[in-house]
């Protein structure tokens, strides 16, 4: 967490990715277990999901990465709420602590196509039909 803090402050990345990452993790965590039956998570079981495994390491260290991480800023919701559905899945329904680094792997591969989705286009171009820019 200090090391967290302090890129933070020190703006080496937002808090975008890794705040989204969290929340949607423990969102989806709930209605996962809602859906498969299991009932209501009580709060212990949410800490626990939150602190347990990898989660902060993965949310501030892992997901945040320059090479792999979408550049644009809706690019960044999109890829932290797959992260928070994705991790949440493997954890839930898949019985495994560390979904974190599967997550986090299969969404490196969809950042092309976010970013081919939501990179603005220049001014005076147009989308052609298949997801190009033209003149």
């Amino acid at each position: 967490l200090v090391g967290a803090a302090y890129l933070l402050i020190k703006r080496v990345i937002s808090i975008r990715i890794p705040g989204i990452y969290i929340l949607s993790t423990l969102v989806f965590v709930v209605i996962l277990n809602l859906a498969t039956g299991a009932g209501m998570p009580d709060g212990t079981y949410l800490l626990a999901q939150l602190f347990g495994g990898g989660l902060l390491l993965g949310a501030f260290f892992m997901a945040t990465d320059y090479v792999t991480s979408p550049v644009t800023p809706w690019g960044q919701v999109i890829y932290a709420l797959l992260l928070g559905f994705l991790t949440a899945l493997f954890r839930v329904v898949g019985k495994s602590a560390e979904g974190v680094s599967y997550a986090i792997i299969l969404s490196n591969i969809v950042v092309p196509l976010i970013e081919r989705v939501t990179v603005p286009l220049a001014f005076g171009m147009k989308r052609g039909k298949k997801g190009g820019a033209k003149a």
